[in-house]
This record gives C-alpha cells, sequence and structure tokens, in this order.
C-alpha cells in the first residue's frame, strides 16, 4: 500500500526502550525505570475525587473546543498566583496534551517547507512533528559550558521554540535569556513558542514564563509533570488574542476537544496544590541523591538541572555508542535510562538521560545498581 513521506519519523526512543523494559519485567525481572519522565505518584486525590463525583452525574460528552470554561479560568489563575500575570481566561486553550498544543501550534503558525528552530539536545517530538507537517527542523546546539542556554539565532527562521525547564537537560532560562529571544524573533518576524511543561518543578528560583515579556508569544503547558497527570493527556496553550479563532478551528477539526474526564479531574488538582507541591520535595530530594550517586559511579560530567527530572550526563569517557551502552545497563543492571540520541542526533552517541521521577526507594535502588555495574565496566 503506499504511504507519505511525511510518516517517515524516527521512532521516540524513550518508548523504545520502555518497551523493552516491560519484556523484561514480563519475564520476572524487577527494572528500575529511569527513562521516562513519569512522576510515581498518581494524580491528586483531589482530581480522582473530582472526576468520581462528575461519573455518577454527569454523562461526560464532548466539551466546546476550547475546553471547559471553568478550567480556562482556573487555569488564568494559575498564571496569576504562579508570576502575577492578569490573563484573559479567553486566550487560553485546552488540549489532548501538549503533544496536541504542538500539533495545533505548529499548523497555525507555519506554512509547509518553514524552518523552526530547535535546540539539540532537545525533546525528540518537536522535530518529528515538524516533519511531519512538512516543515523544516533547523538544530540550534547548546552546551554545558554555558548551561545550554540556546544563543541568539544569527539566521533567518520562521519560528523559534524553547523550553525551560529543557527536557533532558533539566536547565532553565532566566528572563533575560528569554527577553533577548523574544526581542530577536520579534524583530525578525520569527513565531516564538515556549514549551513551559516543567514549571512548578524547580529547585531554587522559580520558573519565568514567556508571558512575562511579551503577549506575542505561544505558550505551551500540561497537566502531567507537576500535576503528576500523564496517562490523562491533558494540556493547554496560551495565544494572543488575535490568535484564538484560528486555534479553535483548527481543534474543531483536528480533535472535537480535549477528553471532557481528564478535563473534570484537572479541575481537581488545581485546588490540590499542597500535594503536588508535597512531589515536588520529592523530586527535590531525589535530585540530590542522584547527583552524589552518579559522581560515585563516575558519571559526573553534567550541568545540574534547575527544573523538571533529569540529569543529562556525558558519558564519553564510557562509550561511544550511547544506544548500546542503555541497553546493556538495562540488560545487565535492570536500569532503564535513555541514550542521548534520543535528544540530539549530532553529538547524543556520547550522552544519556536519567530520570529521577519515580518514588525515593526506586532512586536509591537504581543508584545501587549504576555503581556495581560502572564499577565492573571498563571506560571506553
Amino acid at each position: 500500500m503506499r504511504s507519505s513521506s511525511r510518516g517517515e519519523v524516527d521512532p521516540f526512543i524513550v518508548m523504545d526502550v520502555m518497551e523493552a523494559a516491560r519484556k523484561l519485567e514480563d519475564q520476572g525481572r524487577r527494572i528500575i525505570h529511569m527513562e521516562v519522565g513519569q512522576p510515581g505518584t498518581p494524580a491528586p486525590a483531589r482530581a480522582r475525587a473530582a472526576l468520581a463525583e462528575a461519573m455518577e452525574r454527569d454523562a461526560l460528552g464532548y466539551t466546546v473546543a476550547l475546553g471547559l470554561p471553568e478550567l480556562r479560568e482556573g487555569i488564568s489563575a494559575l498564571y496569576q498566583d504562579w508570576y502575577g500575570i492578569t490573563l484573559d481566561p479567553a486566550r487560553v486553550v485546552v488540549t489532548a496534551g501538549s503533544s496536541a498544543a504542538f500539533v495545533l501550534a505548529f499548523t497555525a503558525l507555519f506554512d509547509a517547507g518553514e524552518r523552526v528552530g530547535v535546540t539539540e539536545p532537545g525533546y525528540p517530538s518537536y522535530r518529528q512533528i515538524l516533519k511531519s507537517l512538512d516543515l523544516v527542523p533547523v538544530g540550534l546546539p547548546t552546551h554545558a559550558e554555558t548551561r545550554h542556554v540556546p544563543a541568539v539565532p544569527e539566521e533567518a527562521l520562521d519560528g523559534l521554540i524553547v523550553a525551560s525547564p529543557a527536557n533532558p537537560t533539566g536547565t532553565m532560562l532566566s528572563k533575560t535569556d528569554l527577553g533577548l529571544l523574544i526581542d530577536r524573533c520579534k524583530a525578525a518576524g520569527t513565531a516564538f513558542i515556549s514549551d513551559e511543561i516543567y514549571h512548578g518543578v524547580q529547585y531554587g528560583a522559580r520558573a519565568v514564563s514567556a508571558l512575562e515579556v511579551s503577549d506575542e508569544v505561544y505558550v505551551i503547558n500540561s497537566f502531567s509533570k507537576y500535576f503528576s497527570m500523564t496517562g490523562w493527556r491533558l494540556g493547554w496553550m496560551v495565544v494572543p488574542p488575535d490568535h484564538v479563532r484560528r486555534i479553535e478551528r483548527l481543534a474543531q477539526n483536528m480533535f472535537i476537544c480535549a477528553p471532557h474526564a481528564a478535563q473534570v479531574a484537572a479541575l481537581g488538582a488545581l485546588g490540590a496544590r499542597t500535594e503536588t507541591d508535597a512531589m515536588l520535595e520529592i523530586y527535590a530530594a531525589n535530585r540530590s541523591l542522584m547527583l552524589e550517586g552518579l559522581a560515585k559511579a563516575g558519571l559526573d560530567q553534567i550541568a545540574p538541572p534547575d527544573g523538571a527530572f533529569y540529569i543529562y550526563a556525558d558519558v564519553s569517557d564510557w562509550t561511544q555508542d550511547s544506544l548500546g551502552f542503555c541497553r546493556e545497563v538495562l540488560e545487565d543492571a535492570g536500569v532503564a535510562i535513555t541514550p542521548g540520541l534520543d535528544f540530539d542526533s549530532v553529538r547524543g552517541h556520547q550522552t544519556v538521560r536519567f530520570s529521577y521521577a519515580r518514588a525515593t526507594e526506586d532512586i536509591i535502588e537504581g543508584i545501587a545498581r549504576l555503581q556495581r555495574f560502572m564499577a565492573r565496566r571498563a571506560r571506553a
């Protein structure tokens, strides 16, 4: 059967790692999951209770394409709380995960063949979604010595997407960093997209939203990380006022609406900040354990993360094949980690990503296994 070249995208390697780990678990092995950016905790109790109540009284059919009005208002209130921003709820669009928001944003902003800057290392699906839409991803290498802050692009681009805190590095952009990038994009007629799905998960200074710098940006966020709702597939985006109807028309036709059940749960989650902040304490403890434990294992070439729940390590002293290295760690030590090739096709053969989003006891066990594995393994 015929097929489209737009479907020729690279695999999301971390999902392949998850599948390999699952097969080992089916054989009876206990695998420590450090591959995927997924909290080990369920959705907040208030989220689950809100949905249980709604299921008894509501059919949970379609919502309007932009999302439940009360949820959009709740998200708007979050911006006042976190950043001191007065945000019109009309600019908030609820989406089926941040993944749907990326599809909507790229479709609304760019024509086929246009060039969009993406950081390397960076979230791999940016590049693959762009390719599938006949857009051209342009890699912008970042470096550990400058804490992976992207330089202001010198070449002409139609769009630029950045993340802070970033995946896979966990590093954050300051208000000055964001201002320089946004000003450059505005002057060049470049659309600016800010991926803020790890906001709320930070250690020390809070994350800065692009909306603190400009309203002429697209901001994308999600209930997956800080609110511990990955499988609920619910995100949101904030767009300029004159883009709301454009996004609404696309959302109506592409998705109809985000899952009603997940929207109800998200309303409950917005009122569960005591519980979600307690999760941050777990991540902070896990971060400290990982930084100390990886260094003792000989994996100390990193830029310490400001936020999110990842450590991105240079393993060039140990291997030039991160894919094979991660396979070896999984099979030998029973620890699932992600090769850097998922995030950087040029330099990723020398890097790996560790996630510390799971329970602290899993992190302790995973570190012990990694230390034993590295003690047995010769350097490259």
